[in-house]
C-alpha cells in the first residue's frame, strides 16, 4: 500500500512539472495563450488520456516482457494443445478474434488477459495453475479470461482511467487556484506562487486516491462480470469450483504491477484498504455465482 502511494506521489509530481514546461512551450515558443481553465483541460485531456491509450496498446507487449511469457505457436505437448483448443473454442462463442495464448512460469494459480481490442489479445496461464489445477477447473478460468477480452474490460478500465486523471488534473489546478486566489489576495505582478504548486500537488494526491478507489470499484464489478462470462462459456460448476480452489490455494501474486488487476485473482484488503484492491473477495465471488439465476449455456460453449 506504501508502495503504491509513494509511486503515485512521484508520478503526480512529474506531471506536474511536466505540464508546466509544456504549457510554458506553448506559451512563450509558440504564442499559443489559451484562458487558464482552456490551457490547463487541453493539457490534462493530452496527459490523462495519453497515458492510458498508450498503456493500452502497449499492454501486450509489457505483459509478455514482465512475465516472460511463452506465446504458444506451434504447440509443443498435449497440455499446450488443450489451451490453445479451448481458448479458440471460447473465443468463437464469446464472438472474438483469437487471442493469443501464453504460459508464464509462476508458482501460484493464476492467469490474465490483456490487449488492445476484443480482436488483439493475449491470454496466459501460470505454470502453477497447470500444475494445480483440474482441466474442468483450468477451463473455467479460461472462461473467465475469454469473457475479459469479450466485454472489452481492458479498453473501458483504459477509457475510465483516462477520464479520472483528466478530472484530477484539472480539478487540482482550478481548486489549486481559487484557494491560491484567496490566500494571496491581489499578488503584485499576478501569475502563481509555491503555495499554489504546493496546494495543487496535495490536491493532486487527495483526488488521485479518490479516483483510484472509483476506478478500483469497477475493476471489482468487471470480476463478478467476468465469472458469470466463464459460467456461460464453461459452465456454473466448473466456475465455482476454479474459484473455490483458488480460495484454498492462492498466495500471493507474482504478476508484475502492470498486469496484475487483470489477474483471475488479487489480494484482498479489510477496511479502508479494500476500497483500493482490484479484485473482490473470493467468498463474495462464489456467491454471486451461486445466487445467479441459472442459465443455459449453448453447446458450443461447454462440449470438449
Amino acid at each position: 500500500m506504501f508502495k503504491r502511494i509513494a509511486l503515485f506521489l512521484a508520478t503526480n509530481l512529474a506531471v506536474l512539472v511536466l505540464l508546466g514546461i509544456v504549457m510554458s512551450v506553448l506559451q512563450n515558443v509558440f504564442g499559443i495563450r489559451l484562458g487558464n481553465n482552456g490551457a490547463i483541460l487541453v493539457m490534462a485531456a493530452v496527459f490523462g488520456f495519453g497515458g492510458s491509450l498508450i498503456s493500452l496498446l502497449m499492454s501486450k507487449w509489457v505483459a509478455k516482457k514482465s512475465t516472460g511469457a511463452y506465446v504458444i505457436e506451434q504447440p509443443r505437448n498435449e497440455t499446450e494443445q488443450w489451451l490453445v483448443s479451448t481458448v479458440r473454442r471460447q473465443a468463437e462463442a464469446a464472438g472474438i478474434g483469437m487471442p493469443e495464448v501464453a504460459i508464464y512460469d509462476a508458482p501460484e494459480i493464476n492467469a490474465f488477459a490483456t490487449g488492445a481490442n476484443r480482436n488483439n489479445s493475449l491470454v496466459a496461464v501460470s505454470t502453477g495453475l497447470i500444475r494445480a489445477m483440474t482441466r474442468d477447473e483450468a477451463e473455467a478460468v479460461l472462461a473467465h479470461e475469454v469473457s475479459h477480452v469479450a466485454n472489452g474490460d481492458m479498453v473501458t478500465m483504459a477509457l475510465i482511467q483516462g477520464v479520472l486523471n483528466t478530472f484530477v488534473l484539472v480539478a487540482a489546478r482550478i481548486v489549486g487556484g481559487w484557494i491560491d486566489a484567496m490566500m494571496s489576495g491581489n499578488r503584485e505582478g499576478g501569475g502563481r506562487g509555491l503555495f499554489y504548486f504546493v496546494t495543487v500537488f496535495a490536491l493532486d494526491i487527495v483526488f488521485g486516491l479518490l479516483a483510484s478507489m472509483i476506478a478500483m470499484a469497477f475493476s471489482r464489478y468487471r470480476e463478478f462480470r467476468a465469472d458469470a462470462g466463464g459460467a456461460r462459456l464453461a459452465g456454473r460448476e466448473k466456475m465455482i469450483a476454479a474459484l473455490k480452489r483458488l480460495s484454498l490455494t492462492y498466495g500471493e501474486s507474482t504478476l508484475p504491477n502492470q498486469v496484475q488487476a487483470f489477474g483471475i485473482s488479487g489480494a484482498v484488503g479489510h477496511g479502508l484498504s479494500k476500497l483500493m484492491r482490484s479484485h473482490p473477495p473470493l467468498e463474495e465471488r462464489i456467491q454471486a455465482l451461486i445466487d445467479a439465476p441459472q442459465e443455459r449455456a449453448s453447446g458450443s460453449a461447454v462440449v470438449r
